[in-house]
C-alpha cells in the first residue's frame, strides 16, 4: 500500500478515535469505584426481588392448583393492595430522594428527621386502608369484577380481610428498608426478606391445602401466610434498624421536632407519593378494565405479572441503587460525575430492557402450562406474553430513569407530571377503548393499557440530556 494512503487514513481514523473517547467520557462511566458502589446496592436489590418475585410465583401456582377463582381473587385483592404499596413506596421513596443526599453530606440529625417524617406518614396512611378494608371490603372487591361474578367476589373479599395486618407492617418496611439502603445498608433487607421468604412458602402450603393439621382455608390461607411472613421479615428489619450505628435511629427518634423539615419533605416527597399513588390507581383503573373485559383475562393476566416481575428483577435493582446513588454523589456536590453517570444508567436499562425481553420469550410456555387453566386462558395467556416483551423494553428504560436518577436528582415534579400525562392520558382511556368498545385482541388491548411507557422512555431521554433534572435541596449545597 503506497505510503500516502498510509498519511491519509491516519487523521481521519485519529479524529474518529478522539470522537469516540469523547463519547464515552461523556455518557460512559469509566470509574471502577462507581460499579463497586452500585453493585453493592443492586445485588442486594437484585437478590431480595428475586425472593419476593419467588413468593409471589409459589403463591400464584399453589393458588392455580385449588381453581382459577381463587387465583383471579387474590390477584384482584392484591390489586388494592399494591395501590397501597405504591403510596408507600412513593413516600419512602420521595424520603430516600432526601435521607441519601443528608447521609452524603453527614447531616445526621437531618437524616433522622427525613425518616420520621416517612414513619408518620406512612402509618397514617396504613390506617386509612385498614379503615377501608375493615368496612367497605365487598364495595372495593365489586370495583374489580363483573358484578354477577359473586363467588370470585367473595373469595377477593376473603382474601383482603385476611391481609388487613400487612397494611401497618408494610408501611413500617418500606420506610425502614429505603432509609437502610439510602445509607448504603442493603444485607439487612436481603436477610429479612429471605427469612420471609421460607415462612411465607411453609405457611402457605400449610394453610392453602390443610396440611400438618390445620385446616384448608384456600384463598384465606394465602394471605395468612403473607401477614405471618410480615410479621417475621418486619422484625428482623427493625432489630436491626434500632441497633444501627450508621444512621443511629432510636425509637425515640419518632418523637423528633421536624417542623424545620417538613416543608422541603413535602416539596420533594409528596410528588413522589402522588407520582406513585396515582400510577398505582392508575393500575388498578387498568385492573378493574380488565376485570370488566372477562375472569380468563384476569386469570391470563395475574400469569404474565409473575413473569413480568421475574424479568424486571434487575431493573428494580438499578432502578432503586440509581436513586440512592444519584443523591449521594449530588450530596457530595459532584453534579457532573451525577449527569455522566445518569447516561449510564439509561444505557444498562436499555440493554437491561432488551435481556428481559428475551427472558420472557423463553420462560412464558413453561410458566404458563404449570397452572391449571382452560385452553382460551392459556391463548390469552400466550397473547399478553408476546405482548408484555415489547414493553418491557420501554418499561425498563423509563423506571430506571423515572424511579431511579431524575428521583435521585429531586426531580419529582416533571416525574408527576410524566406519570399522570401518559398514564390518565393515553394507557386509561386506549386501553378502555381497545378492551371495552373495540374489543381487540388481548394482544393489542395489552398494548393500549400500557403505552405510557414507550412515551414515558422517550420523554425521560430528553429531560435526562437537558440537564435540569438534577435540583438542590434546602441545606445541601451542590
Amino acid at each position: 500500500m503506497p505510503c500516502s494512503a498510509l498519511g491519509n487514513g491516519y487523521p481521519a481514523a485519529r479524529r474518529q478515535q478522539q470522537t469516540v473517547m469523547k463519547l464515552t467520557e461523556k455518557y460512559i462511566e469509566t470509574s471502577r469505584e462507581f460499579y463497586v458502589r452500585l453493585f453493592q446496592i443492586a445485588v442486594p436489590v437484585i437478590l431480595q426481588s428475586i425472593i419476593t418475585t419467588g413468593v409471589n410465583l409459589v403463591d400464584n401456582i399453589m393458588l392455580g392448583q385449588l381453581t382459577e377463582t381463587a387465583l383471579g381473587a387474590s390477584t384482584q385483592a392484591n390489586q388494592f393492595i399494591t395501590l397501597f404499596t405504591f403510596a408507600t413506596m412513593g413516600i419512602s421513596m420521595g424520603s430516600s430522594v432526601l435521607s441519601s443526599r443528608f447521609y452524603g453530606a453527614k447531616d445526621t440529625l437531618s437524616l433522622k428527621k427525613s425518616i420520621t417524617l416517612a414513619l408518620r406518614f406512612s402509618v397514617i396512611l396504613a390506617c386509612i386502608f385498614t379503615f377501608l378494608s375493615i368496612f367497605f371490603p365487598r364495595q372495593i372487591i365489586s370495583l374489580y369484577f363483573q358484578g354477577t361474578e359473586t363467588e370470585i367476589i367473595a373469595a377477593g373479599v376473603t382474601y383482603l380481610r385476611w391481609s388487613i395486618p400487612s397494611f401497618l407492617l408494610m408501611a413500617v418496611s418500606f420506610v425502614c428498608t429505603n432509609s437502610m439502603r439510602s445509607a448504603g445498608l442493603t444485607h439487612v433487607p436481603l436477610i429479612a426478606s429471605a427469612c420471609a421468604f421460607g415462612i411465607n412458602i411453609g405457611a402457605n402450603y400449610i394453610f392453602i391445602f390443610g396440611h400438618c393439621g390445620a385446616p384448608e382455608m384456600g384463598v384465606a390461607g394465602a394471605a395468612l401466610g403473607t401477614v405471618i411472613a410480615r410479621v417475621v421479615e418486619v422484625s428482623i428489619i427493625l432489630i436491626f434498624f434500632f441497633r444501627d450505628k450508621t444512621i443511629h435511629y432510636r425509637p425515640e427518634d419518632f418523637f423528633l421536632p421536624c417542623g424545620d423539615l417538613l416543608p422541603e419533605f413535602t416539596r420533594i416527597c409528596i410528588p413522589v407519593m402522588l407520582s406513585d399513588t396515582l400510577l398505582g390507581l392508575g393500575d388498578n383503573v387498568l385492573a378493574i378494565v380488565m376485570g370488566q373485559i372477562g375472569t380468563n383475562f384476569v386469570t391470563a393476566n395475574s400469569i404474565t405479572n409473575v413473569i413480568q416481575r421475574v424479568s424486571t428483577i434487575f431493573i428494580t435493582g438499578l432502578a432503586f441503587s440509581s436513586c440512592f446513588l444519584t443523591g449521594q454523589v449530588l450530596g457530595e456536590r459532584r453534579v457532573e460525575d451525577a449527569q455522566r453517570q445518569g447516561y449510564t444508567y439509561a444505557i444498562l436499562g436499555l440493554v437491561i430492557g432488551i435481556l428481559s425481553s428475551v427472558i420472557i420469550l423463553f420462560i412464558a410456555a413453561p410458566v404458563i402450562n404449570a397452572y391449571n387453566i382452560s385452553a382460551e386462558t392459556r391463548e390469552i395467556a400466550f397473547e399478553l406474553m408476546d405482548a408484555v416483551s415489547i414493553i418491557i423494553i420501554f418499561r425498563s428504560a423509563n423506571s430506571i430513569l423515572t424511579k431511579g436518577v431524575l428521583r435521585g436528582g429531586g426531580d419529582t415534579k416533571f416525574l408527576l407530571v410524566a406519570d399522570m400525562s401518559t398514564m390518565w392520558l393515553l394507557a386509561v382511556p386506549l386501553g378502555a377503548l381497545a378492551g371495552l368498545v373495540l374489543k381487540l385482541p388481548a394482544f393489542w388491548v395489552y398494548l393500549f393499557l400500557h403505552c405510557d411507557q414507550i412515551v414515558k422512555a422517550v420523554w425521560c431521554v430528553f429531560r435526562l440530556k437537558s440537564e435540569k433534572w438534577i435540583k438542590k435541596v434546602k441545606g445541601v449545597k451542590l
